[in-house]
């Protein structure tokens, strides 16, 4: 039966947003994107014209991406509660248990009748009905559970191991070896504070355009059209929302280009590069363009700024950005950073400045890509380590001497960040280190109160 396909249950509230979600859980496990995955099926609900309201949409997106974060625990509770471990059940099962399991163990907006009855309901309209029993008592069965002791987080009344990694992992749905690495870079304490950090629900960042207007200003027109914001401190021209919102491109002062989406940590990357009006800069792994725009917004639109990168499609995007924010001094390019030397012998020495916003395993930001923890692997890491040294090597000729150049990531992995630079300096000892910094991701109630992991740092190279 395809899963569109209309049976008795069709007319029980919030269905479609619990079966829009599943959809999406089957796909990330096919190998889609989350983001591309749900707006795949919003859109396919929205031409079968069967839109969600902006509410069942909120559901939708808040079980299809929790119950992503959260796999690794929802897969323990089958395996607890069950007779066939997770990993055996039928998949569209297992997916489908994710989606009634996590709202009963993480939404409030949900009451457990309901998350019971609507996941039953849903088994019977994907053609799941003859397993509904099996749903059915699976999910009172963790109620049951957890009645008999008091619970107050969602692994109560689970078993867990006695290995501090293999518990950690568990407890906050990671897997096991980034668990372990973990526990190995950081103190207990804040190892737990990084794993609920990627489970937290990812603020959203602007940075005010500051040749259009100032961040006061912008704040005043939120203010004013019932948009809840406030300063982000250390961001100059940062601020955060308070609330969620529907498309972000319905806010004030979007299509007069006054700002952009950029999370806080990435707004502390290009101020590092002390670009200055009418220099020569390069962003070498440019799209999508926050960087490229915000490097250009610092100097004033005044100079150069190219953005480099091997998608023609992203650097179309970062292109239709710019035009909004109204920068006319960045030149896109489509070519591989690697091969940049050779493509152009001319640009050699010719960059006062260098951006290396380098592809990496993007462990700094698991909380915005539901997905990527289940993706990544630590061969994988080995072969990003490789490629970030050879972009290094083919980066640092075009730098004028004593120009400043800057290496970041959006990871947390030393063999990506401080491990590689130091053994880049070794190599290259006429260079030297300015400044190095890793910010951690942190939980929503922390000091910095939010913010995704990066790593930077700042090179100068010889005179």
């Amino acid at each position: 039966m395809h899963a569109r396909d209309t049976v008795p249950g069709d007319t029980v509230p919030g269905l479609a947003s619990r079966q829009l979600a599943w959809q999406v859980l089957q796909a990330v496990a096919a190998g889609a994107y989350a983001d591309a995955a749900l707006e795949r099926e919003l859109a396919s609900l929205a031409r079968a014209g069967g839109g969600l309201s902006p509410a069942d949409r909120g559901l939708a997106t808040e079980i299809a991406y929790g119950a992503i974060r959260q796999r690794r625990l929802l897969d323990g509770w089958i395996d607890a509660l069950g007779k066939v471990s997770a990993l055996r059940q039928p998949p569209a099962l297992r997916w489908l248990l994710h989606v009634g399991l996590y709202q009963l163990l993480f939404s409030d907006r949900v009451p457990a009748a309901a998350a019971v009855s609507t996941t039953v309901a849903l088994a019977k309209r994907v053609g799941l009905g003859r397993l509904a029993p099996v749903v059915n008592g699976m999910l009172r069965s963790l109620l049951r559970r957890r009645e008999l002791q008091p619970c107050h987080e969602p692994w109560d009344g689970l078993p867990l191991p006695a290995d501090a990694a293999a518990a950690l992992a568990l407890r906050r749905s990671l897997p096991p070896w980034l668990s372990a690495e973990l526990l190995g870079w950081l103190p207990p304490e804040r190892a737990e504070a990084f794993a609920l950090a990627c489970n937290a629900v990812p603020a959203l960042d602007l940075r005010a355009n500051r040749l259009r207007t100032s961040r006061d200003e912008l704040l005043a027109r939120f203010t004013a059209a019932g948009v809840a914001a406030r300063a982000l401190p250390g961001a100059p021209h940062g601020l955060t929302l308070l609330e969620r919102v529907g498309d972000p491109r319905e806010l004030p002062g979007y299509a007069e280009g006054l700002w952009c989406v950029q999370d806080r940590s990435a707004q502390a990357i290009a101020p590092l590069l002390e670009a200055q009006p009418g220099q020569r800069i390069l962003d070498a792994c440019a799209a999508p363009g926050g960087k490229s725009t915000h490097l250009a917004e610092l100097i004033g639109d005044r100079g150069e700024v190219w953005a480099l990168d091997r998608s023609e499609a992203r650097l179309r995007r970062l292109d239709r950005n710019a035009e909004r924010l109204g920068l006319t001094c960045i030149r896109s390019l489509a070519l591989d950073a690697t091969a940049l030397a050779e493509a152009k012998p001319h640009w050699r020495g010719s960059f006062d400045r260098v951006l290396l916003d380098a592809p990496c395993s993007g462990l700094g930001t698991l909380a915005r890509h539901p997905d990527a923890r289940w993706r990544i692997t630590p061969d994988a890491i080995a072969g990003l380590v490789t490629l970030q040294r050879q972009l290094l090597e083919a980066l640092l000729p075009l730098l004028a001497p004593g120009g400043r150049f800057v290496y970041a990531t959006c990871t947390v992995e030393p063999r990506e960040n401080g491990t590689l630079i130091h053994g880049l300096l070794q190599a290259h000892p006429g260079w030297s280190l300015l400044q190095e910094r890793q910010w951690w991701p942190e939980p929503p109630e922390a000091e910095r109160g939010g913010g995704d992991g990066f790593y930077a740092a700042v090179l100068q190279a010889p005179t």
